[in-house]
């Protein structure tokens, strides 16, 4: 059975384990909190950063969120998530790369920074200027989420690939921490809505971090 190194907020690990849930690999979960920088962990994985996966009867760890979803993809024939053509799945990969890159960057990264990591470690308060900052660029990002899905079925085309799991786990997080303003993304929130009915989103919903709350909305399909 492969374990899921990984903690409720991490963006990563949720991108891996809707792959996993949409395919139907099963999992057991590890709590691993990155920054307490466990020697055991880092055993596993030196750069001291989830997710990470393990099979210990096999022998095998897999390390970053894009290698595992490959490694699975490249093994689970079910329900594949990097498909087509040549060029569609170079735009699946495009896309999927900036929303780990760009909006993790510019929105999830931020926004954990400062309403988790100040709050969880640092016992200090959030810097409001940043947060506005965040807010502001996921705004942008989100234009052109609507952008996308005004001209495609799903985020790299005409099925649900990858691309949406990158952008369904970042903007779940971003979500959670108050940081997406909905208004004015309509078309964005109706694909939003659509996903959190998938089983493979349910679970991610119910979980909470510690001494931090979502929005009410948060895990309401219908929002």
């Amino acid at each position: 059975m492969w374990q899921l190194f990984q903690f409720p907020l991490c963006p990563f690990s949720r991108k891996v384990r809707l792959l996993l849930g949409e395919k139907g690999v099963g999992y057991d979960l590890v709590r691993e909190s990155p920054w307490e920088a466990r020697d055991e962990f880092l055993d596993l994985n030196p750069a001291g950063t989830t997710p990470v996966m393990v099979d210990q009867e096999k022998g095998v760890t897999l390390i970053d969120s894009q290698a595992i979803c490959e490694y699975f993809e490249e093994t689970v024939e079910k329900f594949p998530l990097i498909s087509g053509t040549a060029t569609g799945r170079a735009e699946v990969r495009r896309l999927t790369a900036f929303f780990d890159q760009n909006f993790y960057g510019d929105v999830v990264g931020p926004l954990l920074h400062e309403r988790m990591k100040k709050r969880l470690i640092e016992r200090a308060p959030p810097d409001a200027r940043v947060l506005r900052e965040a807010m502001k660029r996921a705004n942008v990002h989100m234009d052109y989420m609507d952008y996308l899905l005004d001209h495609r079925a799903w985020m790299a085309g005409g099925t649900l690939s990858l691309a949406d799991i990158a952008a369904a786990a970042h903007l779940s997080v971003a979500d959670y921490l108050g940081g997406i303003d909905w208004a004015g993304h309509e078309t964005v929130k109706r694909w939003y809505a659509g996903f959190k009915s998938r089983p493979s989103f349910r679970p991610l919903l119910s979980e909470r971090m510690e001494v931090i709350t979502p929005p009410p909305h948060y895990e309401k399909p219908d929002f």
